[in-house]
């Protein structure tokens, strides 16, 4: 018998000796940082959750209760039953199921009449069905990815299940050096910007902290992470953590997968579809190029299928000496700043990944209150001291102020975004200074991913600025679907809206790297009534970049694949106060406010100039050890 058995058995007799012999427990285990306890009976557990409860606080283990599936009722039974107990107020939009974790997925429009009074209806629905009801509110806009993720997770259940068995073995598995060093390794994104990668580890663990791609680059050694590294060693990986789904952070994450990793990937619910939804584009863009990717989209399913959604704010332990809590970063939807516990005070690290310390439309600011801190890895993607943004009210204006003009002088203004964030800021501000009044009113056209990732965004509007999320859940007012904005289906409407009137297109991507944007830039370019406004970050390299330094002329791949030359004649606009990332003011209140103090700052993410001029602030004004690694090197934390 292993230790892990032994401690296995320990922990389940403990489950055993307390829980009500009526609740028929059949078996108990590991499901990643979890005690799946598997019952014949779980509305007994359900009706006497103190029991839970008690154990949770004695064993220091998260325990979740499962049906047996031997008891569960049949899908499409189940469905009947939930029909027939829920009242038909509730507005039942969708029912699907996840049998690995024996959840029945509820939408509705009103889910409260799901949940009923004191739960009355939710527990009626686990007595006769024996499956685990999880109430979702209906979005107000269907999303494809959410679905698709849905139904691949239902197929491959039994795969599901073996993951996090396999996942729960390893977190608990008995430790063999105890506590002790801890080191983290920059294997990307460190004096640049572009291919995060972090590496922590410990003498019993290692952890990755986010694996992107440099869309900047095409060269091998500096567009993807050094997993080269002597310190890497994929078999010995025991969890990654993604701060958010932005490619420079996960793009290359399905190369793990497609050499043989097995273990977990964690980030919030929101950054797993997202992630998945920009991987998959990544793939569709690189075939388009005629480029070949590190991976397929074997290997995207496969991380899709390794994922862990986690909460805001949930403690969860993610090898045998490390706990994880994700924190919200206001950078984009379901970005983190992630919290790491190592042994049982050793040593705390927050890893802010891309962070905005100021309030959005779209999001509320970056957390700042951890329960410890020692060392604190922050982004300097604005960290020079001439990259002070003005107020998001003076740049809302600087905007409406650029479009009006283009408008009033016949011209079309071409918006590129990322799909994820910033389209949706825009959209916001768009809608909001139309309906005001204050923006000379035109069409928007909106086109590539952006709708697609606007319906997971609507999907999580727990996760949005409180005044986008009362909108939505509460006044019934769903601003991405605003009269304004027009979905282009079809890459045929492109000649006609180029045609057409004086209008705002947005479309993706947003450094011109690929994506329709490089379609209406090439068919805008030749007419000098017309302007390109760039509102994010234009990384050293990509064509945005380029467009974005007044190069006339610049070399793309068209739709069918052909080389072209496209010299632009287009005025060129930068508003750089809608980014997701914090200016160095910004940077300088998150750290100063940061509580506790920490004891260490190392930066990244950031143009070498950029991220060692902050450290050297840091340590002049503050006193404070401040540090900027290179790629490749390792630094001792403890």
């Amino acid at each position: 018998m292993t230790a892990s058995d032994k401690s296995k058995m320990e922990i389940s007799q403990s489950i055993l000796e307390r829980v009500p012999k009526e609740a028929e427990i059949t078996r108990i285990e590991f499901e990643g940082a979890a005690l799946a306890v598997y019952t014949k009976k779980p509305e007994v557990l359900v009706a006497q959750s103190y029991v839970i409860a008690d154990i949770v606080n004695l064993i220091r283990k998260r325990i979740v209760v499962r049906s047996d599936p031997s008891v569960r009722l049949a899908e499409k039974d189940t469905e009947r039953v939930i029909k027939e107990v829920v009242p038909q107020e509730a507005q039942i939009s969708g029912i699907s199921f996840d049998p690995s974790l024996g959840e029945v997925i509820i939408e509705a429009e009103k889910p409260g009449l799901v949940i009923g009074k004191n739960g009355v209806i939710l527990q009626e629905i686990v007595k006769q069905s024996r499956w685990r009801p999880r109430i979702l509110r209906s979005p107000p806009i269907p999303s494809r990815i959410i679905a698709h993720m849905r139904h691949y997770l239902h197929t491959e259940s039994k795969e599901r299940e073996r993951i996090l068995r396999t996942v729960g073995e390893r977190i608990f598995r008995p430790t063999v050096y105890g506590v002790g060093d801890v080191r983290l390794s920059a294997l990307g994104g460190f004096q640049q910007v572009g291919r995060s990668a972090v590496l922590v580890q410990t003498r019993e663990s290692q952890v990755l902290l986010d694996c992107g791609i440099n869309p900047g680059s095409s060269e091998p050694l500096s567009i993807f992470p050094r997993l080269d590294a002597p310190q890497f060693d994929l078999s010995t990986l025991d969890a990654v953590i993604v701060t958010h789904s932005h490619l420079d952070h996960c793009g290359f994450l399905p190369f793990l997968f497609k050499y043989g990793y097995d273990g977990p990937v964690y980030c919030t619910a929101p950054t797993s579809n997202l992630m998945t939804l920009l991987q998959l584009d990544y793939l569709d863009v690189a075939s388009k190029q005629g480029t070949t990717p590190p991976y397929d989209q074997r290997d995207v399913r496969e991380t899709a299928l390794h994922t862990i959604p986690l909460r805001y704010g949930a403690v969860t332990d993610i090898a045998p000496d490390v706990r994880a809590t994700l924190h919200n970063a206001g950078h984009i939807l379901g970005s983190s700043v992630v919290h790491l516990h190592i042994g049982e005070g050793l040593h705390n690290i927050v890893y802010t990944g891309d962070y905005k310390y100021g309030k959005t439309m779209l999001l509320e600011p970056a957390v700042t209150e951890f329960p410890r801190v020692e060392t604190i890895i922050t982004e300097s993607t604005y960290g020079a001291p001439q990259d002070v943004m003005q107020s998001r009210v003076e740049v809302e204006e600087k905007l409406t102020v650029t479009i009006n003009s283009t408008l009033e002088g016949g011209g079309k203004v071409l918006i590129p975004v990322p799909a994820v964030g910033r389209a949706q800021e825009i959209m916001l501000v768009i809608d909001g200074y139309m309906r005001r009044g204050l923006m000379k009113e035109a069409p928007v056209f909106v086109e590539g991913m952006i709708s697609e990732a606007t319906a997971v965004h609507t999907a999580y509007p727990e996760y949005l600025a409180r005044e986008v999320r009362n909108s939505i859940l509460h006044d019934g007012i769903n601003p991405f679907q605003s009269d304004y904005f027009t979905i282009v289906e079809h890459p045929s409407a492109r000649e006609e809206i180029v045609d057409g009137g004086p209008c705002i297109i947005m479309a993706t991507s947003g450094m011109l790297e690929g994506g329709p944007v490089i379609d209406y830039f090439g068919r805008l370019a030749s007419d000098d009534r017309n302007k390109v406004i760039f509102v994010c970050y234009q990384i050293e390299g990509t064509r945005g970049r380029k467009v974005q330094k007044g190069i006339a002329e610049t070399s793309v791949i068209s739709n069918e694949g052909k080389f072209e030359v496209i010299k632009s004649s287009m005025d060129v606009e930068t508003i750089p106060g809608f980014s997701g990332h914090s200016d160095r003011r910004q940077i300088i209140n998150y750290v100063r406010r940061l509580m506790p103090k920490p004891e260490r700052i190392i930066v990244c993410h950031g143009e070498r100039t950029k991220s060692h001029n902050l450290a050297g602030f840091f340590r002049r004004r503050y006193d404070i050890e401040a540090i900027v690694p290179g790629v490749l090197e390792t630094v001792k934390l403890r």
